[in-house]
């Protein structure tokens, strides 16, 4: 399959290294000489334009880091109107919904379809093949996407029309930011009873108050190191969500009190 890929960087990179060995004909954008040196060692065919990306392409990716990002590359540049007819384009980055309701609707007039597939996970994850991808798309659209999204993600689950991976990934970042929050919390109540962190965090994992994320922290040694390693990027996703939540007249309720505790570190 001919796929175009926008954002080879930190998580794109992996990706682009599992599309190529799955013997797909990956064409990458690289904006300067040092990136697209970094593109060709992974197998892939280096662009320097936008439009060099969707030309001919089965499947263009987009899997850049902001909203804003994707607004540029979707919207703002030639790169839908350089996609064949048929051809379906998918978005990884943690975006709006409704900046995915403008892409579709643009890329419409070109008569592309539009995914979202926001993923859950990380580089490791992406390399190993094991992103767990939030898909929101049409039945056939998502059909075709299977060749490609199974080279990075296991599991790829369909949640619904186009938009609504977004709105499941949102979800999923406001919880795990708010067990993380929690988990803060209760170190801190175990500082203050005489338990240091690291009596709490090999004990808790084998008690009922085990979770995914407190496993995660365990491995890490500390809740503040993790929050270093990923506040960044929860931090970004807690955004997006308040401000849907509050563009809905609503807000996250009492997620909101244990999510500042993780995003504020």
């Amino acid at each position: 399959m001919r796929i175009g890929f926008v954002g080879a960087g930190r998580m794109g990179r992996p990706m682009v290294a599992r599309l190529v060995e799955a013997g797909h004909d990956v064409r990458a954008l690289g904006r300067s000489a040092e990136k697209r040196a970094a593109v060709a060692e992974l197998g892939a065919s280096p662009v320097a334009d936008m439009s060099e990306v969707g030309a001919e392409a089965d499947v263009v990716v987009v899997c850049v880091f902001t909203d804003e990002q994707v607004r540029q590359v979707c919207l703002d540049s030639d790169l839908l109107a350089s996609m064949p007819p048929g051809s379906v384009l998918v978005v990884h980055t943690t975006a709006s919904p409704a900046t995915i309701e403008a892409i579709a609707a643009r890329a419409a007039t070109h008569g592309v379809a539009v995914a979202d597939a926001p993923v859950s996970g990380g580089p490791h994850d992406a390399a190993a093949g094991a992103l767990t991808l939030f898909v929101g798309g049409g039945d056939d659209a998502v059909a075709r996407l299977q060749p490609v999204l199974g080279c990075y993600g296991d599991p790829v689950l369909h949640v619904g029309p186009t938009g609504t991976g977004q709105k499941v990934k949102l979800v999923n970042n406001a919880l795990f930011a708010a067990q993380i929050g929690l988990l803060a919390e209760s170190v801190q109540l175990g500082t203050r009873l005489g338990v240091p962190e690291p009596t709490l965090l090999k004990a808790l994992p084998q008690g009922s108050a085990a979770s995914r994320v407190l496993s995660i922290v365990a491995a890490g040694g500390s809740v503040a190191s993790f929050i270093e390693s990923v506040g960044e990027f929860v931090g970004k996703d807690v955004g997006v969500v308040r401000a849907i939540a509050a563009e809905l007249g609503s807000d996250l309720g009492l997620l909101d009190d244990v999510i500042d505790a993780a995003v504020k570190g």
